[in-house]
């Protein structure tokens, strides 16, 4: 007896610990919304070329495009051109699109369109860079002036990270002599950027301009410049104005490389503005559509794998359980005397075809002329398997008379009891007569209407929806009330109505 207690209470252990795990891991890992109103960011991004095109030459016209990395999934992608040829390259890990036409003249305008978003979009792929590089062939005033700056940035760095800050801090000291000497007079973050590489190529550390679009509604801006370089493990991210470590997780990377955003043959006065703007869909509906494109693996290996139909049927079905821990605890705890366990349950789901209240009154007036008839029936003497016929028919000519009489009153909601499980209607009131025979008609009513209020909370409680959508998601809390229904098992305390049954006795 002890050995079978430990069983039972290893087993238990194990299912609950299992069911927490799993959902924990869809959660927190998997990242899958807990409620079905949690929604995500999309982003739609639109750039804008524009450029007069010269009448006699053919146009083609090149701009680099996102890479479509891990930190950002591309949900849809559109090139919209009048009479232009479209061809994506990939070029040095840069993606550039080039659209092409024998001839156009006048003004033209492309586009270039994306909606994207951050969700499932997984770890991004550590790709490597260079860890060396040569220097920079620099002479005269320039190389004394480089040399003159190195020093203390070596002082005061110990590691690649530290170099390159310090490196950038320097260049931006705009009021150092050195510092002016290398910049010419221009204090642009483009011109900054090359001095910066000109110090880290002496000292043999690579560096790679990356150029960013930040994401952020309703406002128009240019590609940021952003400054990067591998150091053996990861690549490390620097703002070039501020020496600042880190690419914010608003920027969105459009290239990389010293190369201008777009060349334009055959055509003068190029421009391209970008516009965006954001938006929310619903988690689980972004989880489908990015599945194709990412590895969102829980839809594969979900019940969101299944048609759309299937899936229908089994939010019904993975309900069941919830309306059967239902009726056992207020049968093992509460005491509630009903028609058995699935009987109830099965009710409650034909209460979703009828809805509650008129169910109630339906099932209630079948059960009761149904009932009328048994009694009559026993009368006549007759074996169980006929009765059980009479009793059966009865019920569907019962529920088609119904029917046809709710049609005729406009009150289409009567048309839903077909559904009615119509062999537990018939069970129903087979053992609702055989209680009334055995135990009393009290009893057989006290039953019934034990059977309605535990269909009537079993139905309530498995047709909220943000249960529903709970369980359908994260089916592993269904090991848990497995390891809660075996506990139950071994319950063999007071019920709550034999509390009331024995209250004289505690006054005693």
């Amino acid at each position: 007896m002890r050995s079978l207690t430990l069983h039972l209470k290893v087993l238990i252990t194990l299912l609950v610990s299992l069911g927490i795990l799993i959902t924990a891991y869809q959660i927190f890992i998997q990242g899958i919304p807990i409620t079905e109103d949690e929604t995500d960011d999309l982003w739609n991004i639109d750039a804008k070329v524009e450029f007069q095109a010269s009448p006699k030459d053919p146009v083609k016209v090149q701009m680099f495009v996102p890479p479509l990395n891990r930190d950002y999934v591309s949900l849809n992608e559109s090139f919209i051109s009048n009479n232009y040829g479209v061809s994506i390259n990939r070029v040095d890990g840069n993606r550039k699109v080039t659209w092409s036409a024998r001839r156009a003249s006048g003004n033209q305008t492309l586009y270039y369109r994306l909606v994207l978003t951050k969700r499932y979009s997984g770890e991004k792929p550590k790709d490597k860079g260079p860890i060396f590089r040569d220097s920079i062939a620099v002479e005269g005033p320039e190389k004394i002036a480089a040399e003159a700056l190195l020093a203390p940035i070596r002082q005061h760095s110990a590691d690649v990270e530290t170099f390159i800050s310090e490196t950038i801090k320097r260049v931006n000291n705009v009021n150092d002599d050195n510092v002016k000497l290398l910049l010419a007079g221009d204090p642009g973050t483009p011109n900054k950027a090359k001095v910066i590489e000109l110090l880290l190529s002496i000292a043999h550390v690579p560096m790679e301009r990356v150029h960013t679009i930040r994401l952020i509604s309703e406002q128009a801006q240019s590609p940021e410049l952003w400054l990067r370089s591998f150091n053996g493990e990861n690549w490390l991210y620097f703002n070039p104005e501020t020496g600042e470590q880190g690419l914010p997780s608003d920027r969105l990377i459009w290239w990389t490389g010293d190369d201008n955003l777009i060349n334009v043959e055959g055509g003068k006065k190029v421009q391209v503005t970008f516009s965006m703007n954001n938006s929310e869909m619903n988690a689980i509906r972004l989880a489908k559509l990015t599945d194709e494109n990412t590895d969102a693996d829980f839809l594969e290996y979900s019940l969101y794998g299944l048609p759309l139909q299937t899936q229908q049927t089994y939010q019904i079905m993975i309900m069941i359980p919830i309306g059967v821990l239902v009726i056992l605890i207020l049968r093992n705890l509460g005491g509630l005397q009903t028609l058995g366990t699935f009987t109830p349950v099965l009710i409650a789901l034909a209460f979703r075809e009828t809805q509650l209240g008129f169910g109630i009154v339906l099932f209630t007036i079948i059960t009761a002329l149904g009932l009328s008839l048994r009694s009559y029936l026993e009368h006549l003497k007759l074996q169980m398997l006929p009765r059980l016929s009479v009793v059966l028919t009865f019920v569907v000519v019962l529920i088609a008379v119904i029917s046809l009489l709710s049609h005729k009153l406009g009150l289409e909601r009567g048309l839903s009891v077909a559904l009615f499980p119509m062999v537990i209607l018939t069970m129903t009131i087979e053992r609702l007569s055989i209680t009334w025979e055995e135990r009393g008609g009290g009893h057989a009513f006290k039953v019934a209407i034990g059977t309605l209020v535990a269909a009537t909370l079993a139905h309530l409680l498995m047709s909220v929806p943000e249960l529903v959508y709970f369980v359908f998601t994260f089916p592993a809390v269904l090991l848990i009330m497995v390891g809660f229904m075996l506990a139950m098992g071994r319950y063999r305390g007071y019920r709550l109505t034999e509390l009331f049954r024995f209250k004289a006795f505690l006054k005693d």
